[in-house]
């Protein structure tokens, strides 16, 4: 690319962040940055909103407390190209919504900006997804130059081989600033996008947002199909991945965080990636553990079978999971959606009930869990934070029932029954939606390939232990 193609490629680029710049943020109890609410004008007419979808959203709470309200972290959006290309995405930020708003701001322009013309096949397509994942990475690391540079000049002046508890006292204003350094390079999250293109559904993530898929079977049931993968420590197949760098897994495998986070993957988190070496459960891995690399699924025909597509952040499962039994969780999302479906007259109004109705299922559970303890005021006996919030309802043809809009109804019936299953396809999760399609002959046969090719290694270390 010349110099003037980049030229041209940064306008539209700087003009797509002021379109895509989450024109659908939380209303006014979610607090957000200044920068969220920037005139969109008329760039919302040049790429318009798809009408076929609804979004519900709440921030989060730490200890389900008022007075304990944080910056809201999840970013997303939906948009329609033309009649046939859509793209939504949900990024669920963590340690601050840098990454996220950077995320969003840059990756509706390196999947639009004229890179699916042409493209044919489904492997095309997934490539264009994948490297847009990856160039995005990218971008965001580089960006972080300046912080670096700062903090490596601070970790300079601090003495070597002084402990950190003698240091701390004796420069706590240099401690001070590094840990605001150290937050901001922590910034990360999951990044879930799906692309409907040429009446086809391509669907890649990484981190722990959710993909599900409701469509009818032959018998008129709804089934829930788990297009996406949990990125986390309950992911048998991911562990593998960490094993076969060099990381011990079981100091992993029944914590909660890798680094200073829950997911395996993810955008950004510069100190779980060039700085995992500072980790000692992490040391010992010869590349980098946490990684970028979406798994992506499609293309998937949308036919008539195909009634409604949910996108969601980890929070809106998670608070559930409080509630219910985990591999419950998929399919009672997807009865909570059917349920508002019948007496909801807007898209946005289905999502923010099914929104609020987990959070009051949380909240009950969450004052009948204090009632239950009362007489024990320590931490431990609060429920731990509940997650910023995120649901996308991508309508396909289910009918809303109350409502007199076309293009977000259909005459066809809405099934009262419903299944769920995970897409085998992807490598398998222990989180997954129903155990009976989660035997351990299918875990073998779907199990992920390994990220990186281990083959050479193990052929030298024969070589070794043979001599």
């Amino acid at each position: 690319m010349n110099c003037l193609q980049r030229s041209v490629r940064s306008v539209i680029l700087s003009k797509l962040i002021h379109m895509f710049y989450n024109f659908n943020m939380p209303s006014k109890d979610i607090h957000t940055n200044s920068e969220t609410n920037s005139s969109t004008d008329s760039w919302i007419d040049d790429l318009p909103l798809c009408r076929r979808c609804g979004i519900g959203l709440s921030t989060g709470r730490n200890h389900g407390g008022q007075q304990d309200r944080y910056a809201f972290e999840d970013r997303s959006f939906y948009c329609q190209l033309d009649d046939s290309t859509h793209l939504y995405g949900i990024f669920d930020g963590h340690m601050g919504p840098r990454a996220a708003e950077f995320v969003l701001q840059r990756i509706p322009a390196e999947i639009l900006l004229g890179q699916l013309t042409e493209r044919k096949t489904d492997e095309e397509i997934k490539e264009v997804i994948r490297q847009a994942y990856i160039s995005v990475e990218k971008e965001y690391l580089n960006s972080l130059g300046d912080l670096l540079a700062e903090r490596t000049s601070l970790q300079c002046e601090l003495p070597h081989g002084l402990p950190a508890y003698e240091a701390y006292q004796k420069y706590p204003e240099i401690f001070e600033k590094l840990k605001s350094i150290n937050y901001e390079l922590s910034s990360g999250t999951s990044a879930l996008i799906s692309l409907v293109f040429n009446n086809k559904l391509y669907v890649a993530n990484v981190g722990n947002s959710r993909a599900l898929l409701c469509k009818t079977d032959a018998n008129a049931v709804l089934r829930v199909v788990q297009l996406s993968v949990d990125h986390d420590l309950r992911n048998e197949d991911e562990l593998l991945r960490l094993l076969q760098l060099g990381i011990t897994t079981s100091n992993l495998k029944y914590g909660s965080q890798i680094g200073n986070q829950e997911t395996t993957r993810c955008l950004g988190n510069y100190l779980v990636k060039g700085g995992y070496k500072e980790y000692r459960e992490l040391y010992s891995a010869y590349s980098e553990p946490v990684i970028a690399e979406p798994e992506i699924h499609g293309g998937i025909h949308l036919d008539e079978s195909c009634r409604f597509l949910l996108l969601m952040s980890a929070g809106l499962y998670k608070t559930l999971e409080e509630v219910i039994p985990a591999n419950q969780v998929n399919k009672y999302i997807a009865q909570l959606v059917v349920e508002q479906f019948r007496c909801q007259s807007t898209l946005n109004a289905v999502a923010q009930t099914v929104v609020d109705k987990a959070i009051y299922l949380y909240s009950n559970n969450s004052q009948s869990y204090s009632g239950s303890n009362s007489s024990n005021t320590s931490v431990n006996s609060v429920p731990g934070r509940r997650e910023d919030i995120t649901l996308i309802i991508r309508n396909f043809n289910f009918m809303l029932q109350n409502s007199s809009d076309s293009s977000s109804s259909s005459s066809t019936s809405n099934s009262s029954s419903v299944t769920s299953t995970l897409d085998t396809h992807h490598s398998s999760t222990t989180t997954t939606s129903s155990p009976q399609y989660m035997n351990e002959t299918n875990r073998d046969i779907h199990r992920l390939k390994p990220y990186v090719d281990f083959s050479c290694y193990y052929v030298n270390i024969r070589r070794i232990q043979d001599n």
